[in-house]
């Protein structure tokens, strides 16, 4: 954890933020090869909601195949024209792509720092790309440790309006059986999350 590493303010808890964000990020962003499942496979939890979730991500992930887990992705969020899901906040915001959460996730971008990959062709407000940029400004991977503040003012206008929704749409879709897991543990995650930074005053 090296980024983390170069931040040594960063506390344990907000380590393991950052990762479970950086996680879901990887998952959402393309399908698992054989190294990410089997990684997901060594997953523990503990007793929490949370941890129960992450106990059963692990259990479905020993049993997929990379091929399966392709497919499952494929029709899920890619499909013949599209997926069974379009995993975009102002798809789920407005009911249209490319629309104001876009644009206004594109200028707090500006201010963070963060810029699109080059070989990035998909609109910034992705669910894959905002649970990244999450766990970069946990840990600073963008300049500076972003505050708590400031991580619950981007949670609270790019990733709260939405994004339990769609976790719970990756949990019941059709297509999802790895997927209906990492739904599960991306809600249970953002619970916690939202329940965190409830209770921050302010």
């Amino acid at each position: 954890m090296t980024l983390a590493q170069a931040h040594p303010q960063i506390d344990e808890e907000d380590r393991l933020r950052a990762d479970l964000y950086n996680y879901l990020g990887v998952m959402l962003a393309r399908a698992p090869d054989e190294m990410l499942l089997a990684q997901t496979a060594g997953l523990s939890g503990d007793a929490s909601p949370l941890g129960q979730a992450i106990e059963g991500l692990a259990r479905v992930a020993k049993v997929t195949k990379p091929k399966s887990a392709l497919t499952e992705y494929n029709a899920l969020f890619i499909g013949l024209g599209r997926g069974e899901l379009l995993p975009y906040a102002s798809y789920y915001m407005t009911g249209f792509l490319n629309e104001k959460p876009l644009a206004n996730l594109r200028a707090d971008m500006a201010a963070l720092g963060m810029t699109r990959a080059e070989n990035t062709f998909e609109p910034e407000d992705n669910i894959a790309s905002l649970m990244e940029m999450m766990g970069g400004m946990i840990v600073g991977r963008f300049g500076n440790v972003a505050p708590l503040a400031r991580q619950k003012e981007f949670y609270s206008k790019h990733i709260r309006p939405w994004a339990t929704h769609f976790f719970a749409d990756l949990k019941g879709a059709k297509a999802s059986v790895l997927y209906a897991s990492v739904g599960a543990v991306g809600a249970e995650f953002l619970d916690v999350e939202q329940e965190a930074f409830r209770m921050m005053a302010g």
